[in-house]
Formats: structure tokens, C-alpha cells, sequence
């Protein structure tokens, strides 16, 4: 008997190397002998350097970066020597969970410090760069980290703009001469699964603003700012990727990256499996488990579960998902490769109660699981 588990992280609570490390406890208890594949996996939001070096034995690296508004942060990224990658996730440099909701400002946060994470990166030899770009603070369309890398954004008076996304209004030229030359050598790779344009009523400042403190009025503003730079860029770059798909993620990030960094775009879960090598980990398997804090018909959207199942799917292998809750439309994902899904909860409690004791429910939902599996094939 081999089984892979490939879950995500549980919010608040385990890791993915906690979750899986808790289900293998539970699945030995009932199968000693079962050769149990641990595999660790992320969408591309939270958690993804951690799965990754959890599953390819990289290293955690800490620089000194600027927050969303300027705060000195110590940011942490990934790195894979042996083939010179980095993982640069943008929350830890530029994050929406480092600002209180009364700091929460659209109009003024920036991606600067992604920047700097992007240079210590260059500064270690990567060739190739991962970006993470979930939970972001900011809708400056990544012009903040541009500005780390050595662009310069300037008004009608020559003079370098403010940081933030409504300072682009004022944008009268882009100066790339100084713009870090090594970015060229680098192969650009964003995680996300968002395919919003820059701009207009599903752009990036009218879907994300709101949630990151932009009142109706400054989310027009915005719009309209971003509108402007992207023109100003097609200009200097002889392209326009404002309508490119995911050009709207992170607040505008993935125009930056895809306009001036020329990175490719691919869901962040696949990222992640290419990384850990699940499909070769499948190979042969009788059973993948899987699971995230929320099974519901969101997971359909990108995220891991829906991800493992795809590439699952591929080898006839089913796939099964421990959640800590299902939500409304879960069953639509057993259409996509999910054999069947189960709630961790074992009678009334609470989220905190449930959060603290999720290794333990999941060992026990784990064993529960492995005996029926047991007796259906006999």
C-alpha cells in the first residue's frame, strides 16, 4: 500500500508538514507496514516557501526589507542552491496581515520591500525566481518594487513620486536606465490563480481595493492611476500587458511582472508540485490524501486540493480530503477527480477549540479513514 499525502496548510493552526506528519501518525496506526509518501503542498499564498523547502530541503533566508508603509520588516524567503531559486512570497515583505484595519490605506502602500527581497535574491546568484504573490497590502501595481530594483517614476517637475498607488496619476516619465541589468538573466515565474486585468471594474483596484482600505471614491482614483502608468509604460516598453490575464493580481504586481520582469504566469498549486515532484511521488500510488482548513466550492478556484485531484487524476489514483469544515458546494469537487470528502469535526466545538486540537483530529479522522479503506478492500 502506498499513499501520498499532499495536503495545504491549516490556517491558524498546522502547517502542511503538520497536517501531513498528523495523518501519517494516523494512517500507521492502522497500516504499519503502508509506504506513506509525505508531500506537503501550497496554492502560492501563505505557506508556500515553507511546503517547498519542507518537501526539497532548501533554506530559510531573512533580509531586512521596508513593510507595506515603510516599517522596517524582517522578510523571509526561500532558497533552493542547487538550482539556484528563489520563493519570494510578496505577504512577507508587503503583506495585508502586517497592517491593522485601521493602517489599511490602498492609496499609499507599497510594494517596495518585494523589491528589496527580489535584489537579496539577485544578490545570491538566483537564475530563476518564484513570486508568491497572494495576500498583498497594496495597489500600486507593483511600482514600489520596480523602484527597488532601480527604476525611477517621476512628475512633471522631474521629481521622484511618492510611493503608493495614487501617486501614478501623476507618473510624466519612467526612467530605466539604472534598473538592475541581472534581471534580464533571471527567468520570472508568478504563482497566482488570479486573472483580473489592471484596470476597469474587475481590475485590480475595484475587485481588492475595498479589502485593503479603499473607500468607493479612492477606488476610482486608483483605477485611474493605474490606467495612467500603464500607458506611460507602454510607452518606455513598446507593449501594453495592462489586459494581460492576472495583470490585476496583487494590486497590480502581476502587471509589473509581466511588463518589466517578462515573467510567466502559472497557478500556484502547479508551482508547487513541479517543486515537490508530486506527480513523480504518485507514481504507483493506491491513495493521495489531501485537505485544507475549507473544502468548499472556492476550492475549485486554484487551490490544493482541486490542484492535487487534477494532477491525480492523470494516474487514476483517488483522492481523498480531510478538512477541517465543509462549506456550501464542496460536493461540486467530485466531479473534478475528489473521491470523497470528510469534516475533521467529531461533535460541537468551536473554531478555536477545533484550530487548537487539529493534529489530533486529524490522526483520528486518518485512522478512522484507513480502516474503511481496509475493510472495503478486502
Amino acid at each position: 500500500m502506498k499513499i501520498v499525502i499532499a495536503p495545504d496548510s491549516f490556517k491558524d493552526s498546522l502547517s502542511a508538514q503538520g497536517v501531513a506528519q498528523a495523518v501519517a501518525i494516523g494512517l500507521r496506526e492502522v497500516w504499519p507496514d503502508a509506504r506513506l509518501i509525505e508531500c506537503p503542498m501550497a496554492d502560492g499564498g501563505e505557506g508556500t516557501i515553507e511546503a517547498v523547502l519542507a518537501a526539497c530541503g532548501g533554506q530559510w533566508m531573512t533580509t531586512d526589507v521596508s513593510g507595506p508603509l515603510g516599517q522596517p520588516v524582517q522578510a523571509q524567503w526561500g532558497w533552493l542552491a542547487d538550482s539556484r531559486t528563489a520563493i519570494i512570497e510578496m505577504a512577507m515583505a508587503s503583506g495585508l496581515q502586517m497592517l491593522t484595519l485601521a493602517q489599511r490605506d490602498a492609496t499609499v502602500t507599497t510594494t517596495y520591500g518585494t523589491g528589496q527581497l527580489i535584489t537579496a535574491a539577485l544578490d545570491a546568484g538566483a537564475q530563476r525566481v518564484i513570486l508568491a504573490i497572494g495576500g498583498s497590502a497594496t495597489n500600486d501595481a507593483g511600482s514600489g518594487m520596480l523602484s527597488a530594483l532601480g527604476a525611477r517614476f517621476l512628475d512633471d517637475d522631474d521629481q521622484l513620486l511618492e510611493p503608493g498607488g495614487l501617486a501614478l496619476s501623476k507618473v510624466a516619465r519612467i526612467d530605466l536606465g539604472s534598473l538592475d541589468a541581472r534581471l534580464k538573466e533571471v527567468r520570472f515565474e508568478v504563482a497566482a490563480d488570479v486573472n483580473n486585468p489592471l484596470c476597469g471594474t474587475n481590475g485590480a483596484s475595484h475587485v481588492f481595493g475595498p479589502q485593503k482600505g479603499a473607500s468607493p471614491e479612492q477606488v476610482l482614483a486608483l483605477d485611474a492611476a493605474l490606467g495612467h502608468f500603464a500607458e506611460q509604460s507602454a510607452r518606455v516598453l513598446g507593449k501594453d500587458d495592462s489586459e494581460q490575464p492576472g495583470s490585476g493580481a496583487a494590486g497590480g504586481m502581476g502587471f509589473a511582472a509581466s511588463a518589466y520582469l517578462n515573467a510567466t504566469f502559472r497557478p500556484g498549486v502547479e508551482v508547487v508540485a513541479d517543486l515537490t515532484g508530486l506527480a513523480q511521488a504518485l507514481e504507483g500510488a493506491n491513495l493521495v490524501i489531501t485537505g485544507e482548513g475549507r473544502f468548499d466550492a472556492q476550492t475549485l478556484h486554484g487551490k490544493t486540493p482541486f490542484g492535487v485531484a487534477k494532477i491525480a487524476q492523470r494516474q487514476r489514483v483517488p483522492v481523498i480530503v480531510l478538512a477541517g469544515t465543509l462549506g456550501d458546494g464542496y460536493a461540486d469537487l467530485y466531479e473534478h477527480g475528489i473521491s470523497a470528502a470528510f469534516a475533521l469535526s467529531s461533535g460541537p466545538m468551536t473554531l478555536e477549540q477545533a484550530c487548537a486540537n487539529a493534529a489530533t483530529l486529524l490522526h483520528d479522522r486518518a485512522r478512522d479513514l484507513a480502516r474503511v479503506w481496509r475493510l472495503a478492500a478486502r
